[in-house]
């Protein structure tokens, strides 16, 4: 079948030559007979023959290569007005008339070009009409012939400098002649990538490659029509218009996207080499950053820039930076920018190259004392940002040692900004840094969100924007982990030798992270089932309890008391699980000290409620349960002073100091009799905020802190409480429901919503049955 295929095409290239040879005949005896008429006639016939799909692009070129010498002959005719008789300005009408569109474009290509020799048009406007109507030809192999006869036939009339077709009076200029030859190797180009690509689908579809010999000769069709394709770049070169300014603002931006956007790795190859080629080395020195920027988009590189390319580029850049004294740095650092996202491209694996990279560029800005340039430093940025992106991993960044050198050269606001888009990146793959040293480096990168850095306080900053970076770090200090006790605790110890010099504003944010990273430590160490000693320093709870202890207490001097208290009392719930009584209760007693000397003396004057909040957090919710009698009820009797201001507050506060005598744990203490003593002290001092409010403003407040005091006496008697029995909570709900009928108390809906929801939980545990049913059935609701 293959050897069939080949002699059908042997044939049918014999009949389109022998048709093409004797047409040409007929036109050669109309020419000599200056009989233009026959001979459009007989032109368009022949040229009829480049319209078969039948042929191979190699042998298509042969009967292309018969007519294009016919077609010289007669462009020769058109020239000699006497001759024919028409003007060309008729001619090029004329041609329009021929049947078929492909011979129709021959012709008028061929009248265009001696249009334009006559200068009776602009050249510009002969150009552009033409190259648009070639778009009427879509087939390939047809379309791809066409066109190259077009720049062919044009060539020697394209404006340019000094040439005679560059007419100021006619508007014609070296850049229409680029626009025309640019807009032709696009359509050229597109051209080419479809026949490849239906070249390859036709193979894949055959299932078969065939001999070496066909493949050799599919290799030498595809050659001969790249070279197509090149001739409209070599065509640009040789224009004396195109200088090196124009190359690198017009012709290297609009070939290159071209490059890119055709996504064909043949195509790609080709022209890139072909751009080399053709431009002076000259061209490439100066506009090498565009060059490179649109390496990391193709599909496949040449082999130039496969091949040691990048010690050759980093010597160019070298000399084109050196030779360039007055190059501003904005276009240094965008040369090593090009060079960077190259090097990330052909060469990922070799991060001395990288760091090569970013130490030339230090060198460079250790030249300007203070950079000043936004647009140099918006480069910096995307020098920087370029290995984040690639590696999508911190940790690669961190062994690059001139990547913090040139975040130094950032003014404080942009370095912020970096330190931000580091800590995002963490974020967002979930890096894991597990080292001290590397913790270190990370936190020297980021220092500008960490401390104030020079000329910058943390007053002067946005109060949002602060808070989200110093969340940012917060949670990066979370992130922080090793398995290894010691290793953590090296890592906790760097963390907090940073954060430190954080200032008054950044210790609230960085602070409580670190504190539950060091408890997270100590829990660790309880797993493990002993001490872990390294080295430097022992990986003990006592030394960590120790490290906290001076942590927080930089808390109280900030001053955030409140904070400070929060964390004492984490680490004494954490100490008590360590069962260290000594260590434990010191934590509470420093939460007590740091609560009467500066909680309490605040709200006194400010705001009770961050009091209120504070007893809360003491008296309710931490039960110590290894501290010793004595220790255990000094602690209560310290809190059950109550001596507060307001009478609620105080009602409030005795009432939660009940919790502290029944710890519901199986080994907890239980002294039913205190709890019932705080019970009835609270509700003593309810009844005396009531009589205060009626004598002070004619009626009595809510009934909120009652129906509290009730839900306390409901939650000991369902605990077992001896001492609360279910007479006392009848008494109470007639107490409230009685009060809450008195015209002189003053209306809340929350309270009555409160007092309902509890008459509501009431009744459902009287319904439960059982035990608890029994428990509950006396109380009357």
């Amino acid at each position: 079948m293959l050897l069939d295929g080949i002699e059908d095409e042997e044939k049918w290239l014999a009949e389109g030559i022998a048709s093409v040879q004797q047409n040409a005949l007929f036109m050669h005896r109309a020419l000599d007979a200056n009989n233009l008429r026959d001979a459009l006639k007989y032109s368009a016939q022949m040229l009829s023959e480049l319209r078969t799909s039948k042929l191979s692009p190699h042998k298509y070129y042969e009967l292309y290569m018969r007519a294009f010498d016919e077609l010289r002959k007669l462009e020769m005719f058109f020239k000699d007005e006497s001759r024919h008789g028409v003007s060309v300005v008729d001619l090029y009408e004329l041609v329009h008339h021929a049947g078929n569109i492909l011979p129709r474009l021959y012709l008028l290509c061929t009248v265009g070009s001696v249009y334009m020799k006559t200068k009776e048009a602009p050249p510009k406007d002969v150009l552009k009409d033409l190259v648009e109507m070639c778009r009427g030809v879509q087939h390939p192999v047809r379309g791809l012939f066409l066109r190259s006869y077009l720049v062919q036939v044009s060539r020697d009339k394209l404006p340019d400098i000094g040439a005679d077709y560059e007419r100021d009076r006619e508007g014609s200029t070296v850049m229409d002649a680029i626009e025309f030859v640019l807009q032709n190797f696009v359509e050229m180009n597109k051209l080419w990538v479809r026949l490849h690509h239906q070249l390859r689908t036709s193979i894949g579809l055959s299932g078969l490659q065939g001999p070496g010999q066909d493949r050799d000769k599919r290799g030498k069709e595809r050659s001969e029509l790249r070279d197509l394709v090149g001739k409209n770049l070599h065509i640009l070169s040789q224009l004396d218009g195109v200088d090196l300014e124009v190359y690198r603002e017009n012709v290297l931006p609009r070939v290159l996207e071209q490059v890119v956007n055709c996504k064909d790795e043949l195509a790609q190859y080709y022209l890139m080499d072909c751009i080399i080629q053709v431009f002076p080395d000259e061209y490439h020195l100066q506009s090498l950053e565009t060059l490179l920027a649109a390496c990391p988009h193709l599909q496949v590189l040449p082999e130039f820039l496969q091949v040691e390319a990048f010690a050759k580029l980093s010597s160019a850049i070298g000399k084109v930076i050196e030779a360039q004294v007055d190059m501003p740095v904005v276009g240094a650092i965008t040369l090593y920018v090009s060079l960077l996202t190259f090097t990330l491209r052909v060469h990922p694996d070799r991060l001395d190259y990288v760091d090569q990279i970013l130490g030339a560029c230090v060198k460079k800005l250790a030249e300007k004392p203070r950079l000043e340039d936004k647009r140099a430093t918006k480069q910096i940025v995307v020098l920087l940002s370029a290995p984040l992106e690639k590696y999508n991993d911190i940790v690669t960044a961190l062994t690059l040692s001139n990547y913090p050198r040139v975040m130094d050269h950032l003014d404080n606001e942009t370095n912020k900004v970096m330190a931000m888009v580091i800590i995002q990146t963490i974020m967002k793959n979930s890096s894991c840094i597990s080292t001290a040293d590397k913790v270190e480096v990370l936190f020297e990168l980021i220092k500008g969100l960490i401390k104030d850095l020079d000329g910058t306080t943390a007053d002067e900053l946005d109060e949002e924007d602060f808070k989200e970076e110093q969340n940012s770090v917060a949670r990066l200090i979370n992130m922080l982990y090793n398995e290894n006790p010691e290793e953590l605790l090296q890592i906790i110890y760097t963390v907090r030798k940073h954060i430190m010099n954080g200032g008054p504003t950044r210790l609230p944010f960085t602070v409580p992270p670190l504190v539950f990273s060091a408890l997270t430590l100590i829990r660790c160490l309880q797993a493990h089932d002993g001490d872990v000693v390294g080295e430097e320093v022992p990986a003990t709870p006592k030394a960590i309890f120790q490290l906290l202890n001076q942590t927080i207490e930089a808390l109280s001097v900030v001053p955030s008391p409140e904070l400070a208290l929060k964390l004492f009392l984490q680490c004494a719930e954490a100490a008590n699980d360590c069962e260290l009584e000594p260590i434990a209760y010191e934590f509470f007693t420093q939460a007590y000290v740091l609560y009467e000397e500066e909680i309490a003396v605040i709200n006194y004057s400010l705001d009770r409620s961050l009091q209120l909040n504070s007893e809360s957090t003491i008296h309710g919710e931490w039960f110590l349960n290894p501290l010793s009698a004595e220790d255990f009820f000094f602690l209560g009797n310290q809190d059950s002073k109550a001596q507060l201001l307001k009478k609620p507050d105080q009602c409030r506060a005795v009432f939660a100091c009940s919790h502290l005598f029944w710890v519901d744990d199986q080994d907890g203490d239980k002294d039913g009799e205190r709890v019932l003593l705080c019970l009835k002290r609270a509700l003593r001092i309810a009844n005396a905020a009531q009589q205060m409010a009626n004598a002070a403003r004619g009626s009595s407040g809510p009934v909120t802190l009652f129906v509290e005091i009730l839900n306390k006496y409901l939650y000991f008697f369902e605990k077992g409480n001896p001492q609360i029995t279910s007479n006392m909570i009848q008494d109470l709900v007639e107490l409230i429901t009685e009060e809450m009928q008195s015209d002189s108390v003053t209306a809340d809906p929350a309270s009555y919503a409160f007092f309902a929801s509890t008459l509501r939980y009431i009744r459902f545990q009287k319904q439960k049955g059982g035990s608890i049913g029994e428990k509950f059935e006396p109380i009357t609701v």
